[in-house]
């Protein structure tokens, strides 16, 4: 597999569309600004639990300063009119020995496409590969897309319902 902060893969979705998977760079700050802009308020609602538009400069290093240790990020960028853009994104964050939190966004043109698949399965393989042995993800009850991306990835899945959200178990042994 390599070093994952040089990650890089090319899937094929749905649509027949290649799309490159690979690790976010600092220097990709304003691409990921302008995929927030193109995220609808629903998507980013079941993303961060609030309408997220912008960030602190705190918020901003967090999410671009990734140590591919503890935090590993991954996007999804195609070639959109001639230009190469970010169009989803996975990561996660270590929150105890053996285990991490995962996240994902795909921009709404490319739901349905299985971008959010293709990004769990790469973030798997980098998490198992650093001796994770659960990822864990918390999702809104009505976000019945990515409950089924969870269910049907391969992993061993649990679920419970908890104050305002799914909590999900992924086991990678």
């Amino acid at each position: 597999m390599g070093e994952p902060s040089k990650y890089s893969v090319v899937e094929k979705l749905r649509n027949g569309e290649r799309i490159e998977i690979r690790a976010l760079k600092p220097e990709d700050r304003d691409d990921l600004v302008a995929a927030v802009s193109r995220t609808s308020s629903e998507s980013l609602y079941r993303r961060f639990f609030a309408v997220r538009r912008h960030f602190s400069e705190t918020e901003e290093s967090f999410y671009l300063n990734t140590d591919y240790v503890s935090h590993v990020a991954l996007i999804a960028v195609l070639e959109e009119n001639g230009e190469k853009s970010i169009v989803g994104g996975g990561r996660y964050v270590v929150s105890e020995p053996g285990q991490a939190e995962v996240a994902f966004t795909v921009i709404d043109k490319y739901q349905g496409q299985g971008l959010g698949a293709a990004l769990l399965r790469h973030l798997s393989i980098i998490a198992r590969q650093a001796g994770l042995r659960e990822l864990v993800a918390y999702v809104m009850p009505d976000n019945r897309a990515m409950l089924k991306v969870f269910e049907k990835c391969g992993l061993k899945y649990t679920a419970k319902r908890e104050a305002g959200s799914v909590c999900v178990k992924l086991g990678l042994s």
